[in-house]
């Protein structure tokens, strides 16, 4: 039974994955973009604390 990283590694090297990452890539070039998952991220990470 393969892990969810095996699932994540197949699903990156697929096609739909690869259009995934790509927009993942453009989003993080927008600066309004990347500071609004900076503070997702942050909210996340005070939630573990």
């Amino acid at each position: 039974m393969p892990g969810i990283l095996d699932k994540i590694k197949q699903f990156s090297r697929s096609p739909q994955g690869r259009r995934a990452v790509e927009e993942v890539r453009r989003a993080s070039r927008d600066p309004r973009r990347r500071a609004q998952a900076q503070r997702l991220l942050g909210k996340l990470r005070g939630r573990r604390h």
